[in-house]
């Protein structure tokens, strides 16, 4: 099975990185096809630990070649700043390749996305303020830059006059600020091209030959499906599509090549940013959670909202993405509880509700019916099979498994890159 989509089944931050780099020594290309230095992704290599915000896992794995698809938006100062931290730690990085078609992201974005989120409030959506988002929305009005841009100095003064045309009416008319010379912009995008030109590449092109050859190739999302601009919880979502057709449209090989669709499940559940979230704890298990799951943002440093685990969603991501597969991470947080609480369903309005409601008011109203299971107290990082687990951390796998719709071929079992209980064989 060449081509897999590996991605997150929940709000991010499930573990994706930790999956990617299990896979990284057995795939011949990892591939990020959407969002950009938003989300993060911590991989622990025995007593090292890697945070990476751009980068695809597959960095890490000798042999493997990362690869940023057309799909992505690309700070080059974020990007090159983390090749460099990489390569003081004896990372090599030299087999990158970047899409020339993936859109960059310019000071003017990073800008805008923060007056923006001051500007609105408390209707603010909670966006990590690093221009994502107005990339994307020049990208969707055709006025954004590309990283083959920065090669033509005619083309790129073009564009980037052309965006700032309007961009700093805004800026001066509404939010008081002051306009951004083109002229600036200019000379810097210009002075990343000697740096990365060894690195842009017709990615689709590459991709496409590789499966073709019936080479293994990883596609790796950012975020996770429930912060989909079409499919999650709108409008605190991301603006991009994490879940698996944007594996086709973000990197150019097409739905039939894919064999496989795996989706990171975190045990509990996490959210960053502001939005609804049913299984939300504000209590001192919620605390609790984060504080022994190390519960804070890679990118962002935000300490995430935490819950219990919500089979609605996961059945959700289940229907959405295709899923093949579960990979269960950070199983051993739940060590210590004598009962577990899992959302099985919601109630709104009086209603029992098993599916993922459509309306956005009714998700806002949504409360969690819980089972609750048995919790277990033994150490489970040293497990290696899955009857290493105790009998009711092993009924509390099953149980999600049957509630999400998709088998568990992984469990995480600690944050080392050797703590993982393989099940079933992605490949």
């Amino acid at each position: 099975m060449p081509a897999l989509v590996l991605l997150g089944a929940q709000w991010g931050d499930e573990g994706k990185g930790k999956a990617t780099d299990l896979l990284g020594g057995s795939v011949d290309y990892v591939v990020r096809y959407q969002g950009g230095n938003n989300a993060g992704h911590t991989v622990v290599v025995g007593d090292q630990k890697y945070a990476l915000h751009l980068l695809p896992s597959g960095i890490l794995s000798p042999g493997c070649t990362p690869v940023i698809g057309n799909g992505v938006v690309v700070d080059p100062a974020v990007l090159l700043s983390e090749l460099s931290g990489l390569n003081e730690r004896g990372v090599d990085t030299s087999k990158l390749l970047i899409s020339g078609n993936a859109h960059l992201i310019t000071p003017y974005h990073t800008t805008i996305d923060k007056v923006t989120e001051r500007f609105l409030g408390k209707r603010k959506i909670g966006t990590t303020g690093r221009g994502i988002g107005p990339s994307y929305a020049d990208k969707i009005n055709r006025v954004g830059i590309r990283v083959q841009d920065i090669f033509d100095e005619s083309i790129l003064r073009q564009k980037v006059e052309a965006a700032l045309d309007f961009k700093n009416q805004v800026l001066a008319k509404l939010y008081n600020r002051r306009a951004i010379a083109a002229d600036q912009v200019v000379e810097e995008l210009l002075g990343y091209a000697d740096q990365l030109r060894g690195y842009v590449a017709d990615t689709t092109l590459i991709l496409n030959n590789a499966v073709d050859q019936g080479q293994v190739v990883l596609f790796e999302g950012g975020q996770g499906t429930l912060l989909d601009v079409d499919h999650g919880t709108y409008p605190f979502v991301t603006s991009s599509n994490p879940t698996a057709g944007g594996a086709c449209t973000g990197t150019g090989v097409g739905p039939t090549k894919i064999n496989r669709v795996i989706g990171i499940l975190k045990a509990y559940t996490t959210r960053v940013g502001a939005g609804p979230f049913p299984t939300e704890l504000l209590d001192e298990d919620g605390e609790k959670l984060r504080t022994i799951g190390g519960e804070r943002g890679v990118t962002t440093g935000r300490d995430r909202r935490c819950g219990w685990f919500d089979a609605v969603i996961a059945r959700y991501a289940t229907r959405v993405n295709g899923l093949t597969d579960f990979f269960l991470t950070k199983l051993d947080v739940l060590t210590g509880w004598e009962r577990i609480p899992v959302c099985v369903a919601y109630e709104i309005d009086g209603k029992r509700v098993e599916e993922l409601p459509y309306s956005q008011t009714d998700f806002h109203h949504a409360k969690p019916i819980y089972e609750t299971l048995p919790g277990w107290s033994e150490d489970i990082t040293q497990a290696k099979t899955f009857d290493d687990l105790p009998k009711n951390a092993q009924r509390y796998v099953q149980a999600l498994e049957e509630m999400s719709g998709a088998p568990i071929s992984a469990i995480g079992v600690g944050p080392g890159r050797d703590e993982t209980i393989q099940i079933n064989s992605f490949l």
